[in-house]
């Protein structure tokens, strides 16, 4: 499998690792101080790994739709806008779209999703996301896909981080810590009266979002016209 990478931080860089560990190839980098845009890669490529930023999209997309490239997106902090331009792309190339490419956080969103199915009418639900103090968007993409897992119909009311004086009402708490090294830890919380069950995930490194990466870029290649999440490669 031939590769592009968008993006160059840490986070790709551990993608180039593992594609090179597992016998792919990197066609070449678009970054701050590599290429500038996808069309001065001069080498065959197959697929397009975004680890970058939202100011990307445009460019993957329209890249990777004019040419017929398949495109794993691992960038969360989407507009609403943006969301739809993806989904709009997937009708013309396969797109891996997901908030957390780790397969533990995959399992995670299952199971949350099959107690909140049994306990959503007798136990409070909470969600509490721990990340790094350079991460800037919050909550995190993936406390995101956890409240859409639990709460799939908007029955409940959202509320981002409490303040002030009030009872709790038909509600799902999210709330966001940004500190230190936290490479990602998320929790998802049913409190009943005299009992709590908790799910939590931590991350203790990020090899394991660019292990599912490039699980993900090796499914999608060859694939129809579509999103595809991490639910599709496990499941």
């Amino acid at each position: 499998m031939q590769v592009a990478l968008v993006g160059y931080g840490a986070m790709n860089k551990l993608v180039e690792e593992e594609l090179i560990n597992k016998g792919h190839t990197i066609s070449g980098i678009v970054a701050l101080d590599q290429l500038s845009n996808l069309d001065e890669i001069t080498k065959p490529f197959d697929l397009i790994v975004d680890f970058s930023s939202p100011a990307c999209l445009d460019m993957n997309l329209a890249y990777a739709t004019k040419n017929k490239k398949a495109l794993v997106i691992a960038t969360t902090g989407y507009t609403d806008e943006q969301k739809q331009k993806i989904y709009e792309a997937s009708k013309i190339i396969p797109i891996c779209y997901t908030a957390n490419f780790s397969l533990g956080v995959t399992v995670l969103k299952r199971v949350c999703a099959e107690m909140a199915a049994i306990l959503k009418n007798d136990f409070d639900m909470e969600i509490v996301e721990k990340h790094h103090n350079k991460k800037v968007d919050a909550p995190s993409g993936t406390a995101l896909a956890l409240l859409e897992a639990i709460d799939p119909d908007n029955e409940f009311k959202h509320v981002f981080g409490r303040n002030g004086y009030s009872k709790r009402e038909h509600e799902i708490g999210i709330n966001a810590v940004r500190g230190g090294t936290i490479v990602g830890e998320h929790s998802v919380i049913f409190a009943g009266t005299d009992e709590v069950l908790e799910f939590k995930h931590e991350a203790f490194s990020k090899k394991i979002f660019a292990k599912g990466a490039v699980k993900a870029a090796e499914y999608i290649i060859g694939r129809e016209p579509k999103i595809y999440t991490m639910e599709d490669i496990l499941f």
